[in-house]
Parts: C-alpha cells; structure tokens; sequence
C-alpha cells in the first residue's frame, strides 16, 4: 500500500494482492509512528465511513469494494472529510 498526502486528502494505491487480501476482509494498515506520536492508516474492508482521532485514520470499504474490484475501475473515492482515493496500482511484480 502507498499512501500520499494531499491537498485534497489522501490517495491510496493498493496492489493485486492487497486488493485480495481486502476481498478476503483482511484490513490493510500501514504506519509511521515514532516516540510520541505517529500516523496509522487503514482500509477496513468490514465497515464504512471515515473516521479519524488522534494520528488514526480508518477507511472502511465495505460498500465501494465491490465498485473498487470490477476490472474497469481504477479506483473510488470515499468523500469524508478526508477526501480518500483508493486507486488499483497493478504491475507486472505478481504476475
């Protein structure tokens, strides 16, 4: 998973295999943390909504995951605030 921050919010870009491992229901996070602090994002297949405290930031994907694994789509946008953009980054490392 690679995330960016941005004007707008946070852009995700998620692989084959994580996009699996979501269809699955497993949730994604991925983290920075250091003493004190630190950021945590997840993508939590089995909920929706955005919600956000303190560094936390959890996406939950149940309803736009099916939109989000059809073969055309590139990606979805949960509109929050946050704005949260989930894009497909599928290359050639899996296949």
């Amino acid at each position: 998973m690679k995330v960016r921050f941005t004007r707008q919010g946070v852009r995700v870009r998620i692989d084959d295999l994580e996009l699996t491992a979501l269809q699955r229901g497993e949730a994604l996070m991925l983290e920075t943390l250091w003493p004190g602090g630190g950021w945590t994002l997840s993508l939590d297949p089995l909920s929706d909504g955005i919600e956000g405290v303190d560094g936390h930031l959890r996406a939950g994907m149940k309803s736009l995951l099916p939109e989000l694994a059809e073969p055309a789509r590139e990606g979805v946008t949960l509109p929050g605030p946050p704005r949260v953009d989930v894009e497909k980054d599928f290359g050639p490392q899996h296949g």
